[in-house]
């Protein structure tokens, strides 16, 4: 079987096991321990298999939605036993589903560009369809695995799907000397202001992968109660840069530095000519060959973002702190006293090479994704439209 390059869907697996929480409302949560001898909670609530432990605020109003959480967590054999192997294997054996996209590109305020991927043929969907956007990872895009098979499974279900393609990402046209950051809100808020815009009468839900999940929680943090979306789901989000940027730098985690590396350099490469010449502090030849991420981001990312060092941009830049200001609901990563978690015992990073299509198929999250946003389609209000995005679907039918 051919190998490609180790590239963004080679990403550096948590020291910890692999968490997926839930967080909604801001009150005590309720808690579920499921082990192989008992099973306690403060609440009478569906029985979850005792390969998971589920506890969070929100259990009780959404473990409910949850069709296959009953069932065990079966890592596919060697490959999910160690989380390296996994991740490493999902990104060079998983299997690329089949999907054609056609490309918009959209100006941001600061004249630069965006590249949103919609599926093929989903024109031919009702306009009160749910609207999905996915957030590709650090360099990702509408090109990787993870991506297309969450795609391929919302499609299935009737939802409209369109992939956010960050700046120089997905092989996105780059016109300004600003590429992918962790936190740039700015054109996540463009993004789903377009996307309302086209589809008024439709519930809009995001998902973002690894970055793309805390550009996406940051987004949703800011917005707050502003926040236009119907849901969300972060999967793989490091929550903490600081700590990631530290673990990115430790023992075999190198690998993974090394291959992140290597694609932003890959992108940066391309665009150079932007960043030279700049009044700023850009340091164009360590942009071209750092020795580490960090080395990249201290000498590229945080001088587009006005940041003193890159030790003040992963602190700014952390979805973690601004978590507490979430208003809708969100399926993510990271423990919270206020979410719903599930604890797979096993997963790589978006690795979950297990359930009926391992190990070449589509991970094991893609079911449980779709149960949850499944479930707050069902009970969401359909948006009402203003006049003004009234005139602006008339002329999107036209």
């Amino acid at each position: 079987m051919a190998r490609a390059p180790l590239t963004l869907t080679s990403k550096p697996p948590l020291p910890l096991p692999i968490i997926t929480p839930l967080r909604h409302q801001l009150r005590r949560p309720t808690t579920v321990r499921c082990s192989a001898a008992t099973v306690t909670t403060t609440t009478s609530m569906p029985d979850c298999h005792p390969s998971l432990e589920i506890s969070g605020g929100g259990v009780d109003r959404f473990l409910p939605a949850f069709k296959t959480l009953h069932l065990p967590y079966k890592p596919y054999p060697i490959v999910g036993w160690n989380r390296h192997v996994e991740t490493i294997f999902a990104a060079f054996y998983r299997k690329f589903p089949e999907v054609r996209y056609r490309r918009e590109c959209l100006r941001t305020k600061d004249d630069g560009a965006i590249a949103l991927d919609w599926v093929c043929g989903d024109r031919s969907l009702p306009a009160d369809s749910p609207t999905l956007i996915l957030l590709p990872g650090l360099t990702g895009g509408s090109q990787d695995s993870y991506v297309k098979y969450m795609l391929v499974k919302a499609r299935s279900k009737g939802w409209r799907v369109v992939v956010f393609n960050s700046r120089g990402c997905g092989d996105s046209p780059v016109t300004t000397p600003q590429l992918q950051s962790a936190k740039f809100p700015d054109d996540m808020c463009h993004v789903v202001d377009h996307v309302s815009s086209r589809y008024p009468k439709a519930n809009i839900y995001a998902v973002g992968w690894s970055l793309g999940g805390n550009i996406l929680v940051n987004y949703l943090g800011t917005e707050a109660s502003k926040c236009p979306l119907s849901g969300a789901v972060s999967l793989c989000n490091p929550f903490n840069l600081v700590i990631a940027d530290e673990n990115l730098r430790k023992g075999f985690n190198n690998i993974y530095d090394r291959a992140l590396r290597e694609a932003l350099c890959r992108i940066f490469t391309k665009n150079a000519l932007l960043f030279e010449d700049m009044e700023n502090e850009f340091n164009v030849q360590v942009g071209l060959k750092p020795k580490t991420v960090r080395e990249y981001d201290e000498a590229i990312t945080r001088v587009a973002l006005g940041f003193k060092s890159v030790d003040e941009y992963y602190s700014n830049s952390c979805s973690c702190h601004i978590l507490q200001n979430v208003r809708v609901p969100l399926l993510c990563i990271q423990g919270n006293p206020n979410c719903m978690l599930i604890v797979t015992p096993q997963g790589g990073h978006l690795g979950w090479i297990a359930g009926d299509d391992a190990p070449f198929g589509a991970p094991w999250t893609d079911n449980v994704v779709m149960d949850f946003l499944d479930h707050l389609q069902k009970d969401a209000t359909k948006p009402q439209p203003s006049n003004s995005s009234a005139i602006s679907e008339a002329v999107q039918q036209t």
